[in-house]
């Protein structure tokens, strides 16, 4: 969970503005690093899109991705998408999924990524090694989840996605406060998607549409119950949980755990057997070997204005002119 402090008004947080400086030159620095060539960064022959944050936790990053690809695809392009797989564990690197790959191996996001849009994913820590992995793999464009800040990775567009409701919290470096790195970076990216809240001038909107539950066991639907218990592993549990009531669903148990985090097969069953359990799709990708027949999760899909995919597809269509490809 995330410091309270980064999000609330807190003298205690001016404690740790020692290591806040110290975190922002190092930050500076090794951005300019890069940007001047003295750091290696690599550079596909394919368009590279990075979809990012400034802040840590969850911010609506992977329902981009998804919304990106399908774009993408319904336009004729070919994408393929690279992570780092936080929260897996592989036996190598870089692993291209396959429709057995599990979460333990490619962490849930990816996982997820690949089971709704079907295209190439490939995770590593070194992105530009998932890269590579994936230009062997017949696709045209690079979507990169996560990974505004791996310099080591050259890119075309970037896109940062932000939590309309808490936005850049307190507007600190970590660990005083959330941010990776400063507010001022906002001005030098592609675009600034507001996820939820009241977008800012030169933001673009962004909103989290929700369709029927789906049985966690098999994606069937026919939830009709409304009194559920609710879990949530993602960066900000309380904002499923808000859409959940307004949704009409009550909720008995609301039960917040960490972002990526491994979940105990057994204590689940025990904690949550009395009533259906909703849950988001993140979470399920982590459940679907172990879940009772009672377990639900809710897609959401990203609702983006036009103006973006129509940026982004010109973009793409005159690099490919400039390029002869």
């Amino acid at each position: 969970m995330t410091p309270t402090f980064w999000f609330r008004p807190s003298p205690w947080r001016y404690l740790l503005w020692p290591l806040a400086a110290l975190f922002g030159v190092v930050s500076r620095l090794r951005r300019a690093l890069y940007r001047g060539g003295l750091l290696p960064a690599y550079r596909s022959p394919l368009p590279v899109i990075v979809v990012g944050n400034l802040s840590v936790g969850g911010n609506g990053k992977t329902p981009v991705v998804i919304w990106l690809v399908e774009r993408l695809q319904a336009a004729g392009f070919r994408p393929g998408v690279v992570s780092r797989g936080y929260g897996g564990q592989a036996a190598h690197y870089p692993l291209l999924l396959t429709p057995t790959t599990t979460t333990t191996e490619a962490g849930d996001e990816p996982v997820l990524i690949a089971r709704r849009t079907g295209c190439p994913v490939t995770v590593a820590p070194k992105r530009a090694e998932a890269v590579r992995c994936l230009e062997q793999q017949g696709v045209d464009v690079i979507l990169c989840d996560d990974g505004l800040q791996h310099y080591a990775l050259a890119r075309d567009l970037e896109l940062v996605v932000m939590d309309g409701e808490r936005r850049l919290g307190n507007g600190a470096l970590l660990p005083m406060g959330p941010l990776r790195e400063g507010p001022e970076r906002l001005a030098t990216v592609t675009a600034v998607i507001c996820n939820g809240g009241t977008p800012q001038p030169g933001e673009l909107a962004m909103t989290l549409e929700p369709a029927l539950p789906r049985r966690v066991l098999d994606d069937s639907t026919g939830l009709d119950a409304r009194e559920v218990d609710a879990l949530a592993g993602i960066g900000h549990p309380p904002r499923f949980f808000a859409t959940l009531r307004q949704l009409g669903y009550r909720l008995v148990q609301a039960v917040p755990f960490a972002d990526h985090q491994a979940f105990d097969a057994q204590v689940l069953r025990e904690q949550f057997g009395q009533r259906p359990l909703l849950m988001t799709e993140k979470d399920a990708v982590k459940c679907r070997d172990f879940a009772l027949a009672d377990w639900w999760y809710l897609p959401v899909a990203a609702q983006l204005p036009d103006a973006l995919a129509h940026t982004i597809l010109t973009f793409l269509k005159e690099r490919s002119h400039g390029t002869g490809s």
